[in-house]
């Protein structure tokens, strides 16, 4: 894997090979990775992996038609190559009046700011090995715990550079260090699993491996013995291990290319009130240490902290520089760069704030209700807003959580979901979409 430098110099190469063989303008991305981990189940080494892999994407101009193309071999012979192709690829594509690059006024200058993404240091296979057994000992080690499928650990880097033609070049790198556990408890038919698992830049910003194993086995255990719930209309409560979904439908329906489409069940709330006033959402790519903190977008523009919802109200609409160009508006900083093709649009660390109240309190006046903690399926229109998952999780009855249920369906519609929105205080700060638990009234459960 290149360093962030040579990166942003191979990428220069490629435009400089693009330029070359005819094109108007283009822009090319490079990104690395490397990656090991360990796999251990029943105290046993399961499996060790290693890989590392590079890419160079490029998109070039040619007037307003446009083309992209992609190579793992970074040598000037194969880039030359790579650039021609790409320039007779985009002289026979058809003429798309959006498309182009950034306009160079909005191009970030600098200097990009620290976000404190990347751990210097470095675990070895042996390590990584002692951690997968640490945090699986600690599940197994729960009363109840008769199986295990395995502790897990891992390290990787990831470098990325964005160089275009009219002026834009920058990269930078980070690092990830994970860890999970995966327990079974019961016997024969009887059996229920559940996982913890957490993943940081820093390897000190990990929890400790016996505190998040044991938490594997107890949520395992907890689920034993499922009733069924009735069926009806009820206030349903998302655990914040899987209530972000809910704010991540909102994200995908702001979209500029959703909007652009009309294929957004926001179409038309530009500004509205769509959640209570005390609901507020905010993104903040510049997060220090965030999991998905970045200096610049995937057009080279700068990235800043915005509310998507402020006070219930929804600010507007996230956008490239193509949504931008067919919405009439200007672009937000929300570029993001896959493997290969244009630009789409996305978020980085997004946060739902916190409430004010208990999840004791959230719930205290529910008679009959569900505590949600999985999901199942992708029952999710996101044209209507129409939503229909199933899910397993706990019966909550006069304001307890109950025992265990499983094997029913949670449904709605995403806009009325919103209104009835209210949250605890206990948000959640370890994920790239945090929120605190979540309770939506009014919807439709369907059970026995």
């Amino acid at each position: 894997m290149l360093s962030p430098t040579a990166a942003q110099d191979r990428a220069a190469a490629l435009i400089d090979f693009a330029r070359a063989a005819g094109a108007d303008a283009a822009d090319a991305v490079y990104s690395g990775s490397s990656s090991e981990s360990v796999a251990v189940r029943l105290g046993n080494l399961e499996d060790v992996e290693r890989s590392e892999a590079e890419h160079l994407d490029l998109r070039v101009f040619c007037g307003r038609r446009s083309a992209s193309i992609g190579s793992s071999d970074l040598s000037d012979a194969a880039l030359k190559e790579l650039a021609a192709r790409a320039v007779d690829m985009a002289r026979a594509a058809p003429d798309d009046q959006y498309a182009g690059l950034a306009d160079q006024e909005l191009l970030f200058k600098g200097p990009f700011p620290e976000l404190d993404v990347a751990d210097p240091r470095e675990l070895s296979p042996t390590d990584l090995r002692e951690r997968a057994l640490a945090i699986e000992d600690a599940a197994r080690a729960v009363p109840g715990v008769t199986n295990s499928e395995g502790g897990h650990a891992s390290l990787s880097a990831r470098n990325f550079a964005l160089v275009t033609s009219h002026g834009f070049a920058g990269s930078f790198g980070g690092t990830m260090h994970g860890v999970s556990a995966t327990a079974i408890a019961g016997e024969g038919g009887n059996m229920q699993r559940d996982y913890a698992w957490r993943i940081a830049h820093h390897l000190e910003d990990l929890p400790a491996l016996e505190e998040l194993g044991r938490l594997a086995g107890q949520r395992a255990v907890r689920r034993m013995n499922p009733g069924r719930v009735k069926s009806g209309p009820m206030p349903v409560v998302f655990d914040p291990r899987v209530g972000g979904s809910l704010i991540s439908h909102l994200c995908g329906a702001i979209s500029g290319n959703a909007i652009a489409r009309r294929a957004s069940f926001l179409l038309g709330k530009e500004d509205e009130q769509i959640f209570a006033p005390t609901i507020s959402i905010h993104d903040d790519p510049l997060r220090q240490r965030g999991l998905s903190s970045r200096p610049f977008d995937g057009e080279g523009l700068a990235t800043a902290p915005r509310a998507l919802v402020q006070d219930g109200r929804l600010t507007g609409w996230l956008m490239d520089s193509a949504a931008a160009r067919q919405l009439g508006a200007a672009p937000t900083g929300h570029a993001v760069r896959g493997a290969g093709g244009s630009p789409g649009v996305g978020t980085s660390n997004v946060h739902l704030a916190a409430g004010e109240v208990s999840l004791a309190e959230l719930i205290a006046d529910i008679e009959e209700g569900v505590f949600v903690n999985e999901l199942i399926g992708h029952g999710v229109n996101g044209v209507t807003g129409d939503y229909s998952r199933g899910a397993s999780g706990f019966r909550i009855v006069k304001g307890e959580i109950a025992g265990p249920v499983a094997e029913f369906t949670v449904a709605g519609n995403l806009l009325d979901m919103f209104r009835q929105l209210s949250v605890a205080n206990d948000l959640e700060w370890h994920r790239s979409l945090n929120v605190p638990t979540i309770r939506v009234d009014g919807m439709t459960v369907a059970g026995d």
